[in-house]
């Protein structure tokens, strides 16, 4: 396993061997566009993708991740609940313990009053969240800088 650092947070990065990562929007959340977006990036870094769509429940997205294995998480928000459904969603996942350790992000529009601050950001990565990326430029510029980092496994 390797380490990997994105804005402050130290991350172990998941095992090669092919495993999918998993991307959801939040409960709330209807968008679309945004989880398209990942998955075409997350394909072109050579990573095959899972996509649970908009509206994922806590229970669909655990029963994915335990049939699924994957290599890493990824929860998404467009309509500024994330913070709120973000919380829900890690401690929920964080309860089972054959889930602690895979890795799971959380990004996009975290708040309905603009970019979660430190204080937000920190309690996501204590519920259980590996890091946190807003939806600014340098966000998604650290997110994709962490997938350079992670094992790809080359698309057939």
């Amino acid at each position: 396993m390797t380490t990997l650092t994105t804005s402050g947070t130290t991350m172990t990065s998941p095992t090669p061997g092919g495993r999918p990562v998993i991307v959801a929007g939040g409960i709330s959340d209807s968008h679309t566009w945004n989880l398209v977006y990942l998955q075409l990036l997350l394909e072109e870094h050579g990573h095959r993708v899972v996509n649970l769509g908009p509206c994922v429940p806590e229970n669909l997205l655990i029963a994915e991740a335990l049939d699924h294995h994957p290599a890493l998480i990824v929860v998404s928000s467009v309509n500024g609940h994330g913070y709120h459904d973000g919380m829900r969603t890690v401690t929920r996942l964080r309860e089972h313990p054959e889930l602690a350790a895979v890795p799971a992000v959380i990004g996009g529009k975290l708040g309905i009053c603009g970019p979660c601050g430190d204080e937000e950001s920190v309690a996501l990565r204590a519920a259980g969240y590996d890091a946190v990326f807003d939806d600014s430029a340098d966000g998604v510029a650290t997110f994709t800088r962490m997938l350079a980092t992670l094992p790809q496994r080359a698309l057939v």
